[in-house]
């Protein structure tokens, strides 16, 4: 029996973005780390794109998904990408992000790391609490994959040559994964359309990374977040190919992404609700 909390059914991404936003807050505000949440939200991660609730909101209205379940998966995912740029903003050296000082630059590095820590947990704890619990290994699954992308890339990986085939590797557990998970919930249990939108969603999150790969040689003060790292520590990257065969191989993934719901009409129309609306106006502002 699910233990959550009723969330208003909506057809407005605006107020599905709101209600993610609101339910990470509460959830934050919930535990003993209260205080920081009101002192600044922004700190814990709240705002950015959200393209992986974007996603949800897409593929569910489309496919009429339980809005309470996108709410908390959408949640679910915002908060464990949170986590990792927290972590990764640690490991990288980062000092600037979504326009901010980062976390540990004002709350110091355990706090950062900890703080993650927390957030993953309460994730698998809102995921638990929706359709009785049924995407609850699934998002484990998937967190799991985006820890081993980002050891792999940090322990095996670094220093060796960024070729195209390890780059999409890297891209498609690291960041893939939880769009993936965004878009697998509202399969509504049909294993097989559950399948079909998984691998779609790891595709757009795989075009999404390998184009923030690109954004990392670029010198733009414009863009909120500190630039150079990955170049700086010898991490294999996309950002070392040439950019030209890139964007040309992104555009071959996105018509993939397409040809995983053949047949599925509704599917289809929410995800190119989703990479006309969202994810390409997203890389189109990444990249200028």
């Amino acid at each position: 029996m699910s233990t959550s909390t009723s969330i208003d059914k909506t057809t407005d991404l605006d107020s599905h973005l709101e209600n993610v936003t609101a339910l990470i807050t509460r959830t934050l505000a919930e535990t003993s780390l209260r205080g920081l949440v009101k002192e600044s939200a922004s700190l814990v991660g709240l705002g950015g794109k959200m393209l992986r609730s974007r996603l949800v909101f897409r593929l569910g209205k489309a496919l009429e998904t339980d809005p309470e379940l996108m709410v908390y998966g959408s949640a679910a995912v915002e908060m464990i990408h949170t986590a990792s740029l927290l972590h990764d903003d640690v490991i990288d050296g980062g000092v600037l992000r979504r326009g901010m000082p980062t976390f540990w630059v004002e709350k110091g590095s355990a706090g950062a790391i900890l703080l993650g820590d927390l957030l993953l947990f309460k994730a698998i704890d809102l995921i638990c609490r929706v359709a009785e619990g049924r995407y609850t290994h699934d998002l484990v699954k998937l967190t799991g994959e985006v820890c081993e992308a980002e050891s792999e890339q940090e322990l095996i990986l670094n220093g060796d040559d960024s070729k195209l085939e390890i780059c999409q590797s890297i891209a498609r557990r690291k960041t893939g994964a939880l769009f993936a998970f965004a878009a697998l919930i509202n399969g509504k249990g049909d294993d097989q359309r559950e399948a079909s939108l998984k691998e779609s969603g790891y595709l757009l999150g795989t075009v999404y990374q390998l184009a923030d790969d690109i954004l990392d040689t670029r010198e733009d003060p414009s863009c909120g977040k500190t630039l150079g790292t990955d170049a700086a520590r010898g991490i294999v990257s996309a950002a070392n190919l040439d950019e030209h065969k890139l964007l040309a191989h992104l555009e071959t993934l996105k018509q993939e992404a397409y040809e995983m719901l053949d047949g599925d009409e509704a599917a289809l129309a929410g995800i190119q609700a989703y990479i006309n609306d969202d994810l390409q106006p997203a890389i189109d502002n990444l990249l200028g």
